[in-house]
């Protein structure tokens, strides 16, 4: 479903300085899994999402998705695979201020030209299933951090998207909310989304189907969780 073909991601800092975030990762990730990259601060998790998750482009490699060469796609391209195919949960959620957690969750139908009725419709669905059927209208200042990331949830999948990406889910939120995420992905899991996941909390140790460890940026070791994925291909 989702490779990476010797993925690299370099940065230049100043003149002279190369930093090597992610260096030579090939890995293949299939549908329906929960995936966990798992490693310490550093080494490369939250770069790797950013090149799956096509936010960003390898500076060597590729990325490959449903058997295509994303690599070579345009910005608008690969902004319609965001739209449609992925969605993401960053680490500061990255909500708007001000706005209700239905307008939030619905953001991303605006440009694609869903009306506001239908737009609050959806919205107000996803945030029920979520447990936020109480603050379809409270701005993201009025709600804890899980239900911030709950509401940042349901905005990745508000159009169905097949593959959800978080970085640190549980970086911002309390252990009552991390056990509801938990329990959030397993259930999207048994719907048929793919879930990939970045982490160093230890709490995933046990969690998800493959881990794929990292450290200073390179692929390290795979551990399969579920030994039923060990052949799959």
């Amino acid at each position: 479903m989702l490779k990476t073909e010797e993925a690299s991601k370099w940065y230049n800092i100043g003149k002279s300085d190369e930093v090597r975030a992610v260096e030579k990762i090939s890995l293949e990730i299939m549908e329906n899994q929960i995936v966990v990259l798992y490693g310490p601060s550093g080494s490369g998790k939250t770069t790797l999402l950013g090149l799956m998750g096509t936010i960003d482009r390898p500076t060597g490699g590729r990325i490959l998705l449903h058997g295509k060469n994303v690599t070579l796609f345009s910005d608008l391209e690969l902004s319609r695979i965001r739209r449609k195919t992925i969605g993401i949960v960053f680490q500061s959620f990255n909500l708007f201020s001000g706005i209700s957690a239905w307008e939030n969750v619905s953001y991303p139908l605006s440009p694609i030209g869903v009306g506001a009725k239908q737009r609050f419709e959806r919205a107000s669905v996803l945030l029920e299933r979520l447990g936020l059927g109480d603050r379809v209208y409270h701005s993201p200042e009025e709600l804890s951090g899980g239900e911030q990331q709950r509401v940042a949830i349901a905005r990745a999948l508000i159009n169905n998207a097949k593959i959800l990406i978080a970085d640190e889910p549980t970086s911002n939120i309390d252990v009552d909310a991390v056990k509801m995420l938990l329990e959030i992905l397993t259930e999207l899991k048994k719907e048929g989304k793919t879930i990939i996941i970045s982490s160093h909390d230890p709490v995933f140790r046990s969690y998800g189907d493959v881990h794929f460890n990292l450290d200073r940026g390179r692929l390290e070791e795979i551990s399969y969780l579920d030994e039923k994925w060990r052949n799959e291909k």
